[in-house]
């Protein structure tokens, strides 16, 4: 078994319901390890949209990481995800972060994701569930990265949480 790290983020529509459902829909193809609190947090990249709420799931799969990226994009699919513009408005989005130590570089999937040590919204939520895992590129911690992340927009812990965990699943 593999294991994995994603995140899953919303900014349109029931933030809240949309994080859920992606979770339900993805403990239906992979064991989910642990669920991060939700995190709310200023847009990232294209600064004029809504807040995003993104939570990190800690993961076990017997995919690999192309049919990994094959089941996150047909939840997104499945649950409305529209792809018009880079870092635009999303119903849902489910990123791969990590996929065991594994350094990947295909046209579609780069892991681990290449925007992790500049992103507060990937690296707080992570940094709760896995504060210890070692970046396999950058050969730090995510605690480590989050405490010196540079990213000037504010993330907090959201008061929309969902109850969740792996034996509720």
């Amino acid at each position: 078994m593999n294991e994995s790290f994603l995140l899953t983020g919303s900014n349109l529509g029931n933030r809240p319901l949309n994080l859920q459902r992606s979770l339900s829909l993805l403990s239906e193809k992979v064991r989910i390890l642990a669920v991060s609190s939700i995190y709310e947090s200023e847009s990232w990249g294209k600064e004029d949209q809504p807040n995003f709420l993104n939570q990190v799931l800690q993961i076990k799969t017997e995919k690999e990481p192309l049919e990994l990226l094959k089941i996150t994009q047909g939840i997104e699919d499945a649950l409305g995800r529209k792809r018009v513009e880079k870092w635009g408005s999303r119903l849902i989005d489910i990123d791969i972060l990590f996929f065991e130590k594994e350094i990947l570089q295909e046209d579609q999937l780069v892991i681990p994701h290449p925007q992790i040590a500049n992103r507060k919204f990937t690296l707080a939520p992570l940094a709760e569930i896995a504060p210890q895992l070692i970046h396999p590129i950058l050969k730090k911690d995510i605690q480590t990265l989050l405490s010196i992340c540079k990213d000037p927009l504010k993330v907090w812990k959201s008061d929309q949480d969902i109850e969740a965990t792996s034996t509720s699943l």
